[in-house]
């Protein structure tokens, strides 16, 4: 009887913990950290497809934020933000400026490296090419793929608005050989 007592006491106090433990887990996937996987090549050698992803909603967006966001059209995407509100973006001779400065990209150092051929990994584009627009409206962000010869990106939709978009990539969880944090 005693030993009856004691796994009954075990029992209660574990139920105990897993409540708030499952409370707190629903809490943390369903509003801070949510899993979104990734379909496509538009962000390789970065994201796969395949990759699972955590993103999370409650972060300003800066330049080169790997962010989620879903269009009119239904369609999820994660692109990389290139450009910010009140920006001015172009491409010459496969080098970002951004407000007329040359902006570095490092993260497409492995991109670039795999390419032999002599055509440029980005093509030349100016932002009033694209949007009509010389600059970036108060609340819209110019998203490309890493992979910029493969991607579906701002180039071809436009601008996206900040009402689209869901939140920011910030770790790869799944294959574990791709376990990192997306900087």
């Amino acid at each position: 009887m005693e030993k009856k007592k004691k796994y009954i006491g075990h029992f209660i106090s574990f139920i105990k913990l897993l409540i708030p433990s499952l409370v707190l887990l629903f809490i943390i996937r369903g509003f801070i950290l949510i899993p979104v996987p990734i379909d496509g090549s538009s962000m390789e050698k970065n994201l796969s497809q395949g990759d699972m992803i955590l993103m999370e909603k409650y972060t300003s967006i800066k330049r080169f934020d790997v962010i989620v966001f879903q269009l009119p059209d239904g369609e999820i995407y994660v692109k990389r933000v290139i450009g910010l509100p009140g920006d001015s973006i172009r491409y010459e001779d496969d080098q970002l400026y951004v407000n007329g400065e040359k902006t570095a990209e490092p993260f497409l150092k492995n991109n670039k490296s795999k390419q032999y051929d002599t055509n440029p990994y980005t093509t030349n584009f100016e932002l009033s090419d694209l949007i009509n627009q010389d600059i970036l409206e108060e609340d819209s962000y110019f998203v490309l793929g890493d992979n910029r010869r493969m991607s579906k990106d701002s180039r071809s939709f436009g601008a996206v608005e900040s009402k689209y978009i869901i939140g920011k990539a910030v770790f790869v969880y799944y294959p574990l050989k791709h376990i990192k944090f997306i900087n």
